[in-house]
Formats: structure tokens, sequence, C-alpha cells
């Protein structure tokens, strides 16, 4: 992976979406945490499980990951210990054309997960391109300080005017310009 090495950012809708997370321990708990925070449907494979993977709803298969596991996915995050393993998973992943992040291995990514900051709707994202997480989570707590409830509730109602907007005026140009008259209006 080179210095300039550039993202697309994105934000996918998982909703419903069957996603694989391989492992179980403490990495893997926490990448099933998020995908159904987001509303996905999560399978997790793994021979052996964190205690806390058994409190989330989550359809957890027992066993060492098989190819076949990757049938009716939308993505899949690797997350074991072993390296062979994840590089098994990416290369499969990868031959069916699905999104797929081995944690903590950038170089076996077709994507990588940002540092979340998450207020109601907002969701403020910070990456370093896989470059430090650690610096990542720092930058998005310093973030996290400047959204609050005001804004979440700000953008709650912007939602509902949208319908409204869009009927009162015609052009892309004059709808953004509406938007971004009502939120200086709502944050001088």
């Amino acid at each position: 992976m080179t210095d300039d090495k550039r993202f697309y950012v994105a934000c996918l809708d998982l909703e419903g979406r069957r996603c694989l997370v391989v492992g179980a321990g403490e990495v893997g708990v926490e990448k099933a945490r998020g995908l159904l925070d987001c509303g996905a449907d999560v399978v997790v494979v793994a021979p052996n499980a964190d205690p806390e993977l058994k409190e989330l709803s989550v359809r957890w298969l027992p066993r060492r990951y098989e190819t076949r596991d990757l049938d009716d996915c939308f993505l899949v995050i690797a997350a074991t210990p072993d390296p062979e393993t994840n590089r098994a998973v990416f290369e499969d992943a990868s031959a069916r054309s699905l999104l797929c992040n081995v944690a903590d291995t950038p170089e076996l990514c077709s994507f990588i997960l940002p540092a979340v900051h998450r207020e109601g709707p907002i969701a403020v994202a910070v990456s370093t391109s896989g470059a430090s997480p650690a610096l990542a989570q720092r930058i998005r707590d310093d973030v996290a300080g400047l959204i609050g409830p005001r804004h979440a509730d700000l953008a709650r109602t912007l939602r509902e005017l949208r319908p409204e907007v869009k009927q009162r005026f015609p052009t892309y140009e004059q709808r953004r310009a509406e938007f971004q008259r009502l939120i200086e209006e709502a944050l001088p």
C-alpha cells in the first residue's frame, strides 16, 4: 500500500444484508456489534467464541471457516489471529467480488473501517487510510466534542423538511441554498 493510497468514502446500507465475520474473539465481537448496530444480518464463523458473542443477535457457526460461508454475503470481515485463515478469507471474497476487511491488515482489505462517532442520524467517520487506527480514534474523539444533541435534532428537522423544500425549489442549487440558509439560522 502506498503512502498516497486513497479510499472512496461511502456509507453502506446494511439493513437486512447478510454479513459474515470470521473470528469470534474480542475483535470479531467488536466488528459483529458494529454490523448489528447498522441492521445487518450477522453470521459469525469461529470454532470458539468470546462469551460476549453469545449475548449478541448473531448466528454463530462453531467451526472453522469454509469458502461456502461467503454464499449470499454482502460483505465479510476476517478477524482471526491466524494470518493464513485471514488471507484465505480475503482471497475467496476477492474471487467473488465481495467487500472484505481483514482486521489490522490494510493490504488485505477492499475496504477499511473508519473510527465513527454517532449522534442520532449523524455519523462522523475518521480514517487514516489504515496508517494508524489509534490516531483515527483520537481524532474521532476530538471531533465528537463538537457534535451534540442540537446537531442531531437539526438533522432530524431537516430530514422532515426535505419533501417540502424539494417541492418548493425546483433546482438542486436552490434547494442547497435553502438548506444552507436553514442551517445558518439554526447554528449561527
